[in-house]
């Protein structure tokens, strides 16, 4: 891979084939990485929570619908 340097920017380059710009400092491209894993792991808890919430909300309307059909079958009661 040939860079040549960004000017005005130490850890940055610019790769001649691609024209993409790079980062030469390992050191932060690692703690970008680990700030990206943590993020998607994030996000990846809050969907499974939403889902869950999901979830106990349709078990929650399932069991309303049937305590409903149980007091129309027995409401009013015969007393």
């Amino acid at each position: 891979m040939n860079l040549i340097p960004v000017e005005g920017e130490r850890n940055l380059a610019r790769d001649i084939k691609t024209n993409a710009i790079v980062n030469t400092n390992e050191q932060e491209y690692n703690a970008y990485i680990a700030r990206k894993n943590s993020t998607m792991k994030e996000k990846d808890k809050i969907e499974t929570l939403e889902n869950q919430i999901n979830e106990v909300k349709d078990d929650l309307n399932e069991i309303k619908c049937l305590l409903k059909k149980m007091t129309n079958n027995c409401w009013p009661l015969n007393t």
